[in-house]
């Protein structure tokens, strides 16, 4: 479903402060794989996703989505393919706009040539549907404009308005990261269940160590723009905390840890 290869980025090139953050990286990832990626800060880990994305243009290599080379396709065409949910609440929504129009803008990213009377009960009772499943109350929010909302909401209707047409690729960038821990784990939770329940294609970026144990069928650990191990099969299903915390170097943050 996903084919990273020969990846290579370089910022500032030919400057005293250049960075590498690509360097031939190649990753593969099967339909229905849910891979977490970790690693130290500047390991190349947001510029991946931003590279699968389109938001951002490879120096050399290529991106295939679906078997279809995407390398120069730009990221509102390849919106198509690829959802995303940000670590900012506040970038996966339209804030001038209810919770309501905001799903049905998720649905017409995948349908935009498609003309319907704009939300008629069926898609009300199924946007408030899709909503309860997250535990917060949204589902009796459908009027309510996204602004009002708080972070947690925001983001679990992020979440919800990315898995909305069982999209190839599902990338999701420390999305948990800026909630509180009670918000962070019912997003997380909601998380695992569409995934599962979609069979959703995803890539998956924290640096929460417990999620990366509990969360997926791999790990993918990337330092200096390159995938420096992976864990997969019964290695990843028995690894624990301080089995990923031992392949970072000595001067990785203890931050890390999430704990």
């Amino acid at each position: 479903m996903l084919d990273v290869s020969k990846a290579r980025r370089v910022f500032h090139s030919g400057q005293p402060d250049e960075k590498i953050a690509l360097d031939g990286l190649d990753l593969k990832l099967d339909t229905g794989d849910f891979a977490v990626v970790i690693g130290s800060n500047g390991a190349g880990k947001s510029t991946l996703l931003n590279a699968i994305s389109g938001a951002l243009t490879l120096d050399s290599g290529k991106v295939f989505i679906n078997g279809a080379d995407v390398t120069s396709i730009p990221v509102h065409r390849r919106a198509i393919h690829v959802a995303r949910v940000f670590q900012d609440p506040m970038k996966g929504t339209a804030a001038t706009m209810t919770v309501a129009e905001n799903m049905l803008l998720a649905e017409l990213r995948h349908n935009p040539a498609r003309l319907r009377r704009g939300l008629p009960k069926d898609r009300r009772d199924f946007y408030a549907e899709q909503l309860s499943y997250l535990h917060l109350g949204m589902e009796n929010r459908l009027d309510t404009v996204v602004s009002t909302l708080s972070g947690g909401q925001r983001q679990s209707l992020s979440l919800v308005m990315a898995v909305t047409g069982t999209p190839d690729i599902l990338l999701l960038d420390e999305h948990t990261a800026a909630l509180d821990p009670r918000t962070a784990d019912l997003v997380m939770d909601a998380t695992i269940r569409a995934v599962t329940a979609l069979k959703l294609t995803t890539l998956m970026v924290t640096h929460n160590m417990k999620h990366a144990v509990d969360c997926g069928n791999r790990v993918v650990m990337l330092d200096s723009g390159k995938v420096r191990f992976e864990l997969t099969g019964e290695a990843k299903r028995t690894a624990t905390v301080a089995d990923l915390v031992s392949h970072f170097s000595v001067k990785t943050d203890r931050m890390l840890l999430g704990a």
